[in-house]
């Protein structure tokens, strides 16, 4: 039996061992989870994370909400001309750099957020119940050193 990974995971016979499609399984069903969650509100799953991002930062700049959200600054455009329109947040030139525009909840984005955190949390409790103390830990860990090789 070969120890060298590469040859475990070529092919067809392979893919079952990959620990990218693993990942990727459990981002889908989370993502899938949450966006059930969220469509009672009107809400994506990347419009709940630009709002709980200006819940804890107000001001935020697009650039900036795109790293935290995970998605291309392009698709951030689109996510906060959404979000503007529904009235959830609120757009202005930046104090210190006139042509960046920074972003804050509007009082209705606030109540939003709350709300959306809620449902957010419920899924992430029913995930957190599925595993012990240490095996937490240990996913966390897993998951930080997975994050470390491939962003070397």
């Amino acid at each position: 039996m070969t120890t060298d990974p590469a040859a475990l995971l070529a092919g067809p016979e392979g893919v079952p061992l990959r620990l990218g499609l693993g990942l990727k399984q459990a981002e889908q069903a989370l993502i899938a989870a949450k966006t059930e969650a969220l469509r009672e509100l009107d809400l994506t799953v990347p419009q709940y994370a630009v709002l709980l991002q200006l819940a804890e930062r107000p001001g935020m700049s697009g650039a900036q909400l795109a790293r935290g959200a995970a998605v291309t600054p392009q698709t951030m455009a689109g996510v906060l001309a959404n979000l503007e329109a529904k009235g959830l947040v609120e757009r202005e030139p930046s104090e210190v750099h006139g042509k960046v525009l920074v972003t804050r909840l509007s009082e209705t984005g606030r109540g939003l957020v709350a709300q959306a955190d809620a449902r957010a949390v419920a899924i992430e409790s029913e995930l957190w119940t599925a595993f012990d103390d240490a095996e937490r830990e240990l996913f966390r860990s897993f998951l930080r050193r997975a994050t470390a090789v491939l962003q070397k």
